[in-house]
């Protein structure tokens, strides 16, 4: 079972359709799973839910790939997947991901707290720390 973090933090996780693999995808899929190593811009974006894997907390690849989606226009919900750790959280949300889906082992060593810590992502942006605009 997978949890779900968001910015009201953990839940279970709602989708129950299944997913696609990119490779195997038509351009009607409702649900796609993204490797890491995708192309963004040949991702379709008519899927409800594209979910996109971290395969290491290390791989910033699929951070990439999520605002390259929301700069071509991509409206639908975007999950990240995988090895993403609650330090990475403000980032998920700025490049465009909507939550991420964890294990419940990396639940057990990083939980809900530090995962809300950083849900106020917004206010969590060091370039306005530098520029003195910042709430914290």
């Amino acid at each position: 079972m997978t949890i779900l973090v968001t910015d009201q933090g953990f839940g279970p996780d709602t989708w129950d359709r299944g997913y696609t693999p990119l490779g195997e995808a038509a351009n009607d899929a409702v649900a796609l799973d993204v490797p890491s190593d995708a192309d963004p811009d040949t991702i379709p974006l008519s899927a409800d839910i594209i979910r996109v894997d971290f395969p290491s907390f290390a791989d910033g690849r699929g951070f990439t790939i999520a605002r390259t989606l929301r700069l071509r226009g991509y409206q639908g919900r975007l999950r990240a997947q995988g090895h993403v750790i609650a330090d990475q959280y403000a980032m998920a949300r700025r490049s465009g991901f909507d939550e991420v889906e964890i294990s419940q082992a990396l639940a057990a060593r990083q939980p809900e707290d530090q995962w809300q810590a950083r849900a106020d992502w917004q206010a969590h942006d060091y370039q306005a720390r530098l520029r003195g605009t910042s709430n914290h």
